[in-house]
């Protein structure tokens, strides 16, 4: 009996498979098991070339296909890149708020500026000196999505502790970055009479009730003269001029400036101590000097950069003196989608807002932005409003300061921080007075010619609620004489309405034009020392 071979070639398979339908049955019949049926596909090899080169055109045109489609969405893909990472990232910055706590803060002021922001504070914490020196940032608000970063400086002292400059809101987020610092705060301190820094005092030392509380001389209150304690504010001492017996003193020396009375009251006195730590060489000021970057600080709100980026009724409105027909030519009609321009512009606008109070041009506002920007100077504000009135007891402190002290950084409390910069950058800062007052910087005031009533300019009586809007600095300085200035520093038509309001301050009798004349300083002063003069 034969058997069907599966090793049977192919050839012989087929044969069975074509053969006659009865001998099949036949072989069926006489097997042991039966025989299934095998399907066998024969390909020549002509035809094995054909499907390669089928399979190999299909291979070509799905990458086509694929190729096709990406370059289709690259640009979308593109200008999604941006906004992608930039959700990836506030949402991160979300979960890390959590995790640090609440920024919620709730502040209301009234009279003559309602400073916000009103229910929450982002808190920005940076290393300056490795283990030593650390700025916590937070922002002030205005109308119009108008901000400007606000600075407490936190010092380690050597005995472990933290000393605190000029302190910011307490909320939980910014109450927790301090604590992770692992080190008791011993000592809080108030450098200056101005309402924005003064406001959180109270309440931050509430939260470290064993830290002591140490203010700049000179503290008055708007309408109502309160004392300190009144304001839940309680010193364990006043900061006097070139005292080293603070707790501080052989780490932290100061210097006070305490000028006359400049006008309204006799107690209304524009206030400011200088601090200086000896082992980072760093300056401490609170409202001195400004240097404003190019780039907003990481502290400044998303949402409002892009509002200030926007061609608005204010950038109109504030156009240069262009006619209507002119705007409408400049001004953007479409949304201005979020870019890194964008932002640089959108903060160029608040600077000047801020800077100048009414600046001349925010449509384009390059040119403003320029005169101002990437230098050390005196904030426009307290300049014409303040140390016009008093050149005299300001070139004393500069050179006070400059003399005694090595710095080779600045961290002011407004704009960005820290500033490299040494003595020679920050007297140049100054030049205005000594020029005003004809001394030499470095030069003793009974060296000056002429009268310090020879200035026109007044001062303001609410400048402590004007002082953060005029001192800060960055971390890059690039004083290079006076080739960027026009006049005595400012575009005139950006410091219009600031002189305005001087003059205005000055014919109503407001502000003294000769307070240090009144408090008898002069040619024949050479005290040294601003704290000296009552």
């Amino acid at each position: 009996m034969q058997r069907f071979s599966s090793s049977s070639s192919i050839s012989s398979s087929m044969h069975m498979l074509h053969a006659p339908a009865a001998p099949l049955a036949a072989a069926h019949r006489s097997s042991r098991r039966p025989v299934l049926p095998v399907q066998c596909k024969v390909t020549t090899k002509q035809q094995q070339q054909q499907q390669q080169q089928q399979q190999q055109a299909a291979t070509a045109k799905g990458r086509s296909t694929v190729s096709s489609k990406t370059q289709r969405g690259s640009t979308v893909s593109g200008t999604k890149t941006v906004r992608g990472r930039e959700q990836q990232a506030a949402l991160q910055q979300q979960q890390q708020s959590k995790k640090r706590g609440s920024r919620f803060y709730f502040n209301i002021t009234g009279f003559p500026f309602p400073l916000g922001p009103f229910f929450e504070r982002k808190t920005v914490r940076n290393e300056v000196v490795k283990g030593q020196v650390w700025t916590f940032e937070q922002t002030q608000a205005f109308f119009f999505d108008v901000f400007t970063p606000v600075r407490m400086t936190v010092i380690k002292l050597k005995s472990g502790g933290l000393w605190v400059h000029a302190p910011v809101a307490p909320t939980q987020e910014c109450i927790n970055l301090l604590k992770e610092l692992d080190a008791p705060v011993e000592y809080i301190v108030l450098p200056t009479f101005a309402y924005e820094h003064k406001v959180f005092v109270a309440p931050f030392s509430r939260r470290f009730p064993k830290a002591k509380v140490y203010v700049a001389p000179g503290q008055w209150s708007l309408p109502l003269n309160l004392p300190n304690e009144w304001l839940g504010i309680f010193p364990a001492g006043e900061l006097a001029d070139g005292d080293t017996t603070t707790p501080w003193g052989d780490e932290i020396e100061q210097k006070v400036l305490l000028p006359p009375q400049i006008g309204l009251s006799k107690v209304v006195k524009f206030t400011e101590v200088a601090f200086f730590h000896k082992p980072s060489r760093s300056l401490l000021v609170t409202d001195a000097v400004v240097y404003v970057d190019v780039d907003p600080p990481a502290c400044i709100p998303d949402e409002a950069l892009r509002s200030q980026a926007q061609d608005g009724w204010l950038q109109r409105y504030l156009a240069g003196g262009r006619s209507r027909q002119e705007i409408s030519e400049v001004a953007r009609s479409e949304r201005v989608e979020d870019s890194r321009e964008a932002r640089r512009t959108a903060w160029a606008r608040m600077s000047l807002l801020v800077l100048y109070f009414n600046p001349s041009d925010l449509l384009t506002p390059q040119a403003s932005f320029d005169a101002i920007s990437r230098r050390l100077l005196v904030g426009p504000v307290v300049r014409t409003l303040v140390y016009d009135k008093i050149p005299n007891t300001v070139c004393d402190w500069v050179d006070s300061m400059c003399a005694d002290w090595r710095f080779e950084r600045i961290i002011p409390a407004h704009f960005s921080a820290p500033v490299k910069a040494g003595p020679a950058e920050f007297r140049e800062a100054f030049r205005f007075v000594y020029d005003q007052v004809g001394r030499t910087p470095g030069s003793s005031s009974s060296s000056r010619a002429g009268s310090s009533s020879s200035s026109s300019s007044g001062s303001n009586p609410f400048s402590s609620l004007f002082g953060f809007l005029g001192g800060s600095s960055q971390s890059k300085v690039a004083v290079k004489g006076t080739s960027r200035r026009e006049g005595d520093g400012f575009p005139e038509a950006d410091v219009k309405v600031l002189k305005g309001l001087n003059q205005l301050l000055i014919k109503y009798r407001v502000v003294f034009t000769d307070a240090e004349e009144r408090a008898g300083i002069g040619s024949s002063s050479s005290s040294s020392s601003g704290s000296k003069r009552r």
